[in-house]
């Protein structure tokens, strides 16, 4: 199998440098690396040129059009039988590709998604990020690394699918959540998506907590977008955040009408996310930061939902914006 490993990059020339180091250290080495640099004022040429002679790489520059257009350009100039995805604040462990290799030959999928771990280096807030992001008692319970919640869909952090699935479900489209949307026609193509396990990738995401409420106040909006375009795909458990919110506000309101003893509620709560990332991280300063961490997520990616919910689901605003997301990249 010979992979081709598509990262759209935009002002990261920093995080490139560790992606490519880490793609130096590759056991398996049937791959070519496809960088597509997003029109980027800061773009990464000088950390590419350190590692041409240590694999393939097609560094791809181009104006600045989004990332799924960017993605879309990728697979175009993509040589590989296989394409897989990464974010370009990705660190990639040195067996990955071997071991999607070995996964693809015991058990194969069409399309496979993997999870994300943090990385020994990941400063306390990443680490306080990476928990709020992939633990159940977050959203993470509904995220690319879970499969108990609802029917997996890979996210393309770490997203993986042949050329014949590019060749019949198409690219990426320009929207909010363009990576479950190409998941959910994937499916509908008749093709088999995995949870690959072992796969894993270490995601450094984003470290200041403005641009991570951002982030996720996007996935909340993104989730009205593919119900308006794929009304079977919103399931309970994406309108918890929302709920939280909601509920927030409800208990704030009771506890000073009523009693304060109702913040006991949301004191368990805390006290459980707390106890959960301790456990887990092994570090006090951490858990505190997760909490930080943990809110901002669910607030910003139930304020999200609540916004879109309300805009174009009640109002029915935006509607020649699905018309238009209706089409297929290729």
């Amino acid at each position: 199998m010979f992979f081709s490993l598509i990262v759209p990059i935009y002002n990261r020339p920093e995080e490139a440098h560790e992606l490519l180091e880490s793609l130096s250290q590759q056991t398996y080495t049937a791959f070519e690396l496809v960088l597509v640099e997003d029109g980027s004022s800061r773009p990464c040429a000088d950390e590419v040129a350190k590692f041409r002679s240590a694999f393939r790489i097609n560094y791809i520059v181009k104006e600045n059009s989004g990332r799924s257009d960017t993605r879309n350009t990728g697979m175009k100039n993509a040589k590989g039988d296989y394409f897989i995805f990464f974010d370009s604040d990705c660190i990639i462990p040195p067996r990955y590709l071997e071991t999607v290799d070995r996964l693809l030959q015991e058990d194969y999928a069409d399309c496979f998604g993997g999870p994300d771990r943090e990385h020994p280096s990941f400063s306390a807030m990443q680490k306080a990020i990476n928990y709020a992001m992939t633990s159940f008692w977050t959203t993470g319970g509904i995220r690319g690394g879970k499969v108990n919640m609802e029917k997996f869909k890979p996210r393309t952090f770490n997203m993986g699918f042949s050329r014949a699935v590019y060749e019949k479900a198409g690219g990426f489209k320009d929207m909010y959540g363009e990576d479950i949307d190409l998941s959910i026609r994937i499916g509908k193509a008749g093709f088999t998506t995995k949870l690959y396990r072992d796969a894993f990738v270490y995601h450094k995401r984003r470290v200041n907590l403005k641009r991570f409420y951002r982030q996720v106040h996007i996935f909340g909006q993104a989730r009205i977008n593919l119900y308006r375009l794929y009304p079977d795909s919103l399931k309970p458990v994406h309108t918890l955040p929302a709920f939280f919110v909601l509920g927030a506000v409800a208990v704030t309101v009771s506890a000073i009408v009523l009693s304060a003893w109702i913040l006991v509620f949301p004191a368990i709560y805390v006290l459980l996310l707390f106890s959960d990332s301790l456990l887990k991280t092994k570090s006090p300063r951490i858990a505190g930061l997760s909490l930080i961490a943990s809110f901002i997520q669910i607030f910003g990616y139930g304020f999200g939902f609540i916004k879109s919910f309300i805009l174009k689901i009640i109002f029915r605003r935006g509607l020649e914006d699905i018309e238009t997301i209706k089409k297929v990249y290729k």
